[in-house]
């Protein structure tokens, strides 16, 4: 089996012990479902999302390119459920190999930096990159924006982050609320930066 270019995000549920069975597992479900959308965009033909442990998960996918916003779009995905609820994030890139599209089964470097990293991220820390530098610094301020998202906010968010998104109009369409207010949200929330740092 040849190997693929991944991004890799590990990922466990901040506070876990605080909720209730049904709200981990609706935040659990919710992440899922944003990999089958990542699944979606364009450029990524391979990706997989497994459960690790009770709290924990792993997604990854073949288009590098990618990984931040996807996690951005993980974190909107989850806080619209509710304003409290997120989870930490470690994102890694590099060639590996994923069987099955099961992550679980998977290996390769990037695998291991992802998991490693999630272990050593310190207290307060949400979203971080196994490559430092530029890449981590870019997900630490990233980081420092989403934490304080609003679950109108990530609504809006999650409809505008995926590449190829729709018009804001459209958005405001299928969010039932007024063109306006999607553009109220997503200046709030940073997007307009966030948008210009991710194409850069």
């Amino acid at each position: 089996m040849l190997a693929t270019m991944f991004a890799v995000l590990t990922g466990d549920i901040v506070d876990s012990t605080g909720l209730s069975v049904g709200e981990l597992e609706a935040t659990l479900k919710a992440i899922g479902a944003a990999s089958d959308a990542i699944g979606a965009w364009p450029g990524v033909s391979v990706v997989g999302f497994a459960r690790r442990g009770g709290d924990a998960w792993q997604m990854a996918f073949d288009a590098p390119v990618f990984a931040l916003r996807a996690a951005l779009y993980v974190n909107a995905c989850i806080r619209r459920l509710d304003k409290a609820r997120a989870s930490r994030m470690a994102m890694a890139t590099g060639a590996g190999q994923m069987p099955g599209q099961d992550p679980n089964a998977a290996h390769g470097a990037a695998f291991t930096a992802s998991g490693r990293l999630l272990d050593s991220l310190p207290s307060g820390r949400h979203l971080d990159h196994a490559a430092g530098g530029a890449e981590a610094a870019a997900a630490r301020l990233a980081d420092h924006i989403a934490q304080g998202w609003t679950q109108a906010q990530a609504r809006a968010l999650a409809e505008q982050l995926p590449p190829g998104a729709g018009t804001r109009a459209e958005a405001a369409g299928r969010l039932d609320i007024s063109r306006q207010a999607v553009d109220q949200a997503l200046w709030a929330a940073g997007f307009p930066a966030i948008e210009a740092a991710l194409s850069a």
